[in-house]
C-alpha cells in the first residue's frame, strides 16, 4: 500500500454515539462494509451476519458503517439504523454512526480505504478486508456476495495468517 498508515490509526463513532479506536481489533481480522437499509444488496445484512457467526470465534470481526450518499438509501437515524438491523437481520456484529463513505464530507477511514484500493467507493456494500495488523487485505466490490467463495477464501487465508 502507498501509506504506512493502517486501519488500526483511526478511531470511529459507535452506532451508540462512543469514540471506538479502531486498534482495539489489533489481531483479528476485519471486514469492514458501508452498508444502507432501503438498498436492493440490503439483504447482504444476512450473509454478512453468517459470516459473523462462522469465524467470530476464529477472529473476524464485521464492521459495519451505515452511509446514505447512494440513492439516499441510509436515511434514518443511528438508533433508527440500529433498530432495523437487529429486528430485521438479527445483526449481532459491530455497527458504527452514520457517516460519509464518499464527497465532500468523507469519513477519514473511508478517505485512506478508498485510496488504497484504487478508487472512489460507488454503491452501498463494499468491502474492505483488513489483516490482523491493519494492512488492507482485499476489496470487494457491492456485487461480490458476502456469501461468494472468494470472499470466504480470503477470510480463511486471513485468519490463518
Amino acid at each position: 500500500m502507498a501509506t504506512d498508515k493502517s486501519v488500526h490509526d483511526f478511531s470511529v463513532k459507535t452506532i451508540d454515539g462512543t469514540t471506538k479506536k479502531l486498534d482495539a481489533y489489533k489481531g483479528s481480522v476485519l471486514l469492514v462494509v458501508n452498508v444502507a437499509s432501503k438498498c436492493g444488496l440490503t439483504p447482504q445484512y444476512t450473509a454478512l451476519e453468517a459470516l459473523n457467526q462462522t469465524y467470530r470465534e476464529k477472529g473476524l470481526r464485521v464492521l459495519g458503517f451505515p452511509a446514505n450518499e447512494f440513492g439516499a438509501q441510509e436515511p434514518g437515524t443511528n438508533e433508527e439504523i440500529k433498530s432495523f438491523c437487529s429486528t430485521s437481520y438479527d445483526v449481532t456484529f459491530d455497527m458504527f454512526a452514520k457517516l460519509k463513505v464518499k464527497g465532500e464530507g468523507t469519513d477519514p477511514l473511508f478517505q485512506y480505504l478508498s485510496d488504497e484500493t484504487g478508487g472512489v467507493i460507488k454503491w452501498n456494500f463494499n468491502k474492505f478486508l483488513i489483516g490482523k495488523n491493519g494492512e488492507i487485505l482485499a476489496r470487494f466490490e457491492p456485487q461480490v456476495e458476502p456469501s461468494s467463495p472468494e470472499v470466504k477464501a480470503a477470510i480463511e487465508k486471513a485468519l490463518a495468517s
